[in-house]
């Protein structure tokens, strides 16, 4: 069994519980939150034997073998770092980090230590998204993805009333691009690579944090197009654009559905049945790497996270979207 503690006791932890326990060799041995009362609280709920209210004794404790980082975007550098430092394995939340830099950090201390790190990207592991991967050439020649993420957050609502929770606060590197534009991004990175340039704009709230963005990208040859928005809903498929056909998928955030409509009219159906929870598939993919004695995924794998965060960093630039982590 692959002992496992989380930290964040927020609904996204819950739902990664309820879907990693359904893979074989998991095993929830901890929880981690920063009060005690918090701690006890989370672990009645979901079922944890014990609490830990301190990272470092987490870190040391030879009853944990990996950690699921589900807590503000601006503490994931420095909670995987210490953790990978301490012999764990680490499967972080996305965005894995602030920038760039965290990134790099990330990897080297994985690197270091021998240990797994993995971007909890749920979409790029999708059945159907791997679907996706292998009916690709069917297009011809590329020339465009679209793809757009727009969810009206239910913490907008609040912020318009003037409480900037942390979904809109940049000292926890949030916003748009960081919580939604990534499902986006990720996506175009496993399956084109980096771009040669991209174009940035965005809305800048007055907190700091961008509310919507449009990042247009040049792949020489191709171009990539992306919309993503906190303040508004977008009910809009993805598409991918060759010569010989286009490939329709129905969610880039979460795919279940993906066709192929040819130029010739016929149309196929790529999509695979998916009978678990979407989050099944990353918590799969990051305990069989741990299994197999493998440092990465090959999709989830740290260039692909790398050179995301690479383009958000740009992104952010010539948007003027600046966090605290990135002065530090």
């Amino acid at each position: 069994m692959i002992r496992f503690a989380t930290i964040g006791t927020n609904w996204i932890t819950e739902a990664f519980l309820d879907a990693a326990r359904l893979v074989d060799s998991f095993e929830l041995a901890a929880v981690y939150s920063r009060t005690e009362e918090t701690a006890k609280q989370f672990a009645d709920k979901v079922g944890a034997p014990r609490t830990f209210t301190d990272l470092h004794e987490l870190a040391e404790s030879n009853d944990i073998d990996a950690v699921y980082i589900a807590s503000p975007n601006a503490l994931h550098a420095e909670q995987a770092i210490w953790l990978m430092n301490h012999g764990k394995h680490v499967l972080c939340e996305k965005p894995l980090a602030s920038n760039a830099r965290e990134v790099k950090a990330m990897i080297e201390a994985a690197n270091r230590n021998g240990v797994v790190l993995m971007e909890a990207m749920k979409a790029t592991l999708l059945p159907t998204f791997r679907s996706i991967r292998e009916h690709l050439p069917k297009l011809g020649r590329i020339r465009r993805y679209v793809a757009n993420y727009c969810q009206y957050s239910s913490r907008y609502d609040a912020y318009k009333q003037g409480t900037v929770l942390n979904a809109f606060n940049p000292a926890f590197s949030n916003g748009a691009l960081m919580d939604i534009g990534v499902y986006c991004l990720y996506p175009m990175v496993v399956l084109f690579g980096k771009p040669k340039s991209l174009k940035a704009q965005s809305l800048k709230l007055e907190s700091g944090v961008d509310g919507e963005g449009t990042i247009v990208f040049d792949y020489g040859g191709m171009d990539g197009i992306v919309f993503y928005s906190k303040i508004a809903n977008s009910y809009l498929p993805a598409e991918i654009q060759g010569e010989e056909g286009s490939m329709i998928i129905d969610a880039i955030h979460t795919p279940t559905k993906a066709e192929i409509r040819y130029r010739d009219g016929r149309v196929e159906d790529i999509t695979v049945p998916q009978d678990k929870p979407p989050m099944y598939y990353e918590a799969e993919e990051f305990i069989r790497l741990i299994e197999s004695g493998e440092r990465e995924s090959s999709i989830n794998s740290h260039r692909h996270s790398l050179w995301t965060m690479e383009i958000m960093d740009e992104a952010r630039k010539q948007t003027g979207i600046v966090f605290p982590a990135d002065e530090r």
